[in-house]
This record gives C-alpha cells, structure tokens and sequence, in this order.
C-alpha cells in the first residue's frame, strides 16, 4: 500500500550530505569501519536490494561487496551521525530481499530511503559514464569520497545534472469535466494493449531559461500556445542524471493538436473525471480501443497528474 507523500516521490531525503568530509581521509576511512553500505549494480540498471516490508537492505562493511577504496561513495551522514556510503557491485543473493529498480519502488520508500536510493543511484551512474575526461581524454579515477573524478594531471571533473522540464497543460476549468492534455512518446514500449500517456517534456537547451523551455517544448511536439505558466516542484531522475522541472501550464482545447510524429504518436485531452479513473484502477480507452496507462508512481509526471486531479 503506498502514501500520499508532500512533494515529488524521489525528491525526499532525511540525509546529511556532510560534504566538509569529502576530503578528510583519515575521517573516511573510521566511518567505513562503522559504515551502512548501500549496493546496488549500475550493470543490472541500478537495481539494489530491498526487504519484504520494502525497505533497502544495507550492508556492514564486513558483509559488503569488497571494491577498492577510491570507489566507496560516502552519501552522507544519517540523523544518528551513522554515515552511509554505497557500493557499485553485482548484487548479493539475499533470504527475504528482493533485487529492484528505482522507477519501479521510489514511491514506495520512505523518506530516508528514497534519498540514499536516489542519491546514490545519481552518482554511480554518473561514474560509470566518467571513465575518462572530457577535459584532457585521459583516464579518470574516483576522488573526494567519490563526488569527483580525477585524471593523472591532477584535472577534476565533477558530476553533473542535466536540467529538463516537464509541463502539465490543462484548460484551467475547476471540476470533474477540466481536461489536461497528456501525449504518448514515440520512444515507449510497453504492453500491447495499454497505451501510457504523460506530461510534455524536454531538456532545458543552453542559453535557455526553464519557462522559455516549457514554451517551445508544448510548441514544438503538439503545436499548442501556452500561457499562466507555474513552477511546481523538481525531482532528481537519476536515469542518468537529470533534475526534473516541474510546471504546469494552460491552453485552449479548442485549438488544433498537431504532434510532431518523431516524438509524439498520439496527444489528446483527458477530463478529470477520466484520469480519476485511471488512478483508482479503472479502464479508460483510447480511440483505437487500447486501455490508456499513465505514468509509474516514482515520476514527477505522475505527482503533476495526480495533484490537478485532487484540485
């Protein structure tokens, strides 16, 4: 059973990154000794461990898959002051744990899990795409407690998120006949009879401010002015490595949608009463007779859609 929860799913942390003890060797190497030790495998698609009463699994140092001492990514320090670190290695087998995916179980975690999963998941990806510098072409190892990466000249690079946005666009009408206007991505797979839809999305360009971003993404995959733009919420998606802008927007219904077909196979608008349908359970199909299936319960999409529905 999941929980309503303040705020985006995966934006939620109670960790201390302590970043002031990044560079303090001698501090790092006593908290290991007495250190929770997230695994989880970038190999796999990022999956770690998780309990029955979905909770992570965390790992003694002892118990822990053995990397060297540069790969240990030290996330922070916990409420108690027990530090945390976590570990990019194939997944132990586990009585009574279960391996899985972020996108699957965010939602699911509670606050102090969901940040160690997210927070950890961000890095290592970003680790596993850094092997060498974009500065000199040289190989890279891990530095700084594994929040930086290092080459033989001494040259740092750091990780890196990449801003996108995501606009849910609505008709502004209060009641259970307000529509939104959700498409369905070009790049997505999934069951044959179901047909997911979404919120409108896109990378923030260099040069570009978020809310021009908003403007020109509507534009460019359904053709549609927009105005009363209104920042939300952000969410990391660490899927490798973006932060989530969250607005929303209204148009007209009145206008013609006109996707663009790399992108977009199919947009339409949706009422309140339908999308309350699909949250509870219920079936709502598409012209083509295929069930209509809306984002999983880890994405910002989702906590858009689900907060204009209770408006």
């Amino acid at each position: 059973m999941t929980h309503e929860r303040p705020g985006p799913p995966l934006a939620r942390t109670t960790l201390d990154r302590s970043a002031h003890r990044r560079r303090d060797a001698e501090w790092l190497a006593a908290a290991w000794e007495r250190a929770r030790v997230l695994v989880l495998d970038t190999r796999s698609g990022g999956r770690t461990l998780i309990t029955d009463d979905n909770r992570l699994l965390l790992f003694t140092p002892e118990s822990a898959p053995r990397v060297p001492v540069e790969s240990r990514l030290f996330l922070g320090e916990e409420p108690d002051g027990g530090p945390v670190f976590a570990v990019d290695a194939p997944l132990p087998t586990v009585a009574g744990a279960r391996p899985v995916n972020l996108r699957d179980v965010g939602h699911q975690l509670d606050d102090r899990d969901a940040g160690l999963m997210t927070t950890a998941l961000a890095l290592a990806n970003w680790h596993a795409a850094y092997g060498f510098s974009p500065v000199s072409g040289g190989a890279t190892s891990a530095h700084e407690a594994g929040w930086s990466r290092i080459d033989a000249g001494g040259k740092q690079v750091w990780p890196r998120t990449d801003p996108a946005m995501i606009v849910l666009v609505h008709d502004g009408v209060a009641g259970p006949d307000g529509r939104c206007l959700l498409g369905n991505n070009a790049a997505w797979t999934g069951a044959a009879d179901i047909r997911r839809f979404s919120c409108l999305a896109g990378y923030v360009e260099p040069g570009e401010s978020a809310e021009a971003a908003v403007i020109r993404e509507v534009a460019e995959e359904v053709g549609l002015p927009i105005g009363g733009i209104s920042y939300v919420a952000s969410q990391p998606w660490p899927f490798p490595g973006s932060l989530m802008l969250g607005f929303t927007a209204t148009a007209d219904p009145s206008l013609p949608v006109t996707v663009d077909p790399e992108e977009i196979v199919e947009a339409r608008w949706f009422t309140r009463r339908e999308i309350r349908t699909v949250l509870d359970g219920g079936t709502v199909l598409t012209h083509d007779g295929l069930r209509v299936g809306l984002p999983m319960g880890a994405s910002i999409a989702h906590y858009l859609i689900a907060n204009w529905v209770a408006e």
